[in-house]
């Protein structure tokens, strides 16, 4: 496999220097390297690793739609509109998205789908914690296992708490951290009466979400068109 990485930042960075170590790094676009748009670049490549942000998207999607070829989606922030963009190009080529691409999230969040209809009667609490430069709140992270919850409860989600008065059966709390380097920790607690059970995943580096893009582009450059995640790379899907 050869991947075409579109952005240069700390995970650009990352993500290229792990692929040219495997030799599968056909080029970087950014505009601080020597290939400024997709277009320019020479090199073949079977699949767009895209790392940066959503000001390239379209560039992204028109090159996609002319030549089919094959896209993981690891940039954050999309509007509406663009994530809509994203779902059309679904028509035409194979397009994979997730929200997190650590390997160990994804089974986190497949154990959060099985705990919660056996738990459902207990008390649902998530937390996340990030390094105090990140921008949004709570991480999409804790939003892709806030929804697992919610699908398998039916239960609202309360972000924080402040006042005075009970917690109510059916809500979810969300809880936001925010300090010094923590790249990235998502717990989801389940409170019983007399027990509570914890799954937790710790990110420890970046590096983990290199490595779970990587296999995302290895699984989908043979795949035909269509919407693909994170599950379907591990769990399985034709």
């Amino acid at each position: 496999m050869k991947a075409l990485v579109v952005g240069y930042g700390a995970m650009g960075h990352i993500i290229a220097d792990m692929l040219k170590a495997k030799d599968e790094l056909a080029a970087v676009v950014a505009l601080e390297c020597d290939y400024k748009k997709i277009d320019d670049v020479k090199e073949k490549f079977d699949c767009i690793i895209d790392f940066s942000n959503p000001a390239n998207l379209d560039m992204i999607i028109d090159y996609s739609k002319k030549t089919k070829c094959p896209v993981v989606f690891a940039t954050t922030g999309y509007s509406d509109e663009q994530l809509n963009k994203i779902n059309e190009l679904s028509k035409t080529s194979p397009v994979l998205r997730s929200a997190n691409f650590s390997l160990g999230v994804i089974l986190l969040n497949r154990l959060v789908k099985e705990a919660t209809p056996i738990l459902k009667d207990f008390d649902v609490e998530i937390i996340e914690a990030h390094h105090n430069k990140k921008v949004d709140s709570p991480s999409g992270t804790a939003k892709m296992l806030l929804d697992s919850v919610v699908s398998e409860t039916g239960y609202s989600p309360v972000y924080g708490r402040e006042g005075y008065s009970p917690r109510k059966k059916e809500e979810i709390g969300v809880h936001s951290i925010r300090g010094g380097s923590v790249v990235g920790e998502h717990e989801v607690n389940y409170y019983g009466v007399d027990e509570v059970i914890s799954l937790k995943h710790t990110a420890q580096s970046k590096k983990i979400f290199a490595v779970g893009a990587i296999k995302a582009a290895s699984w989908l450059k043979d795949r035909k068109p269509g919407f693909y995640n994170m599950d379907d790379v591990l769990f399985g899907k034709n």
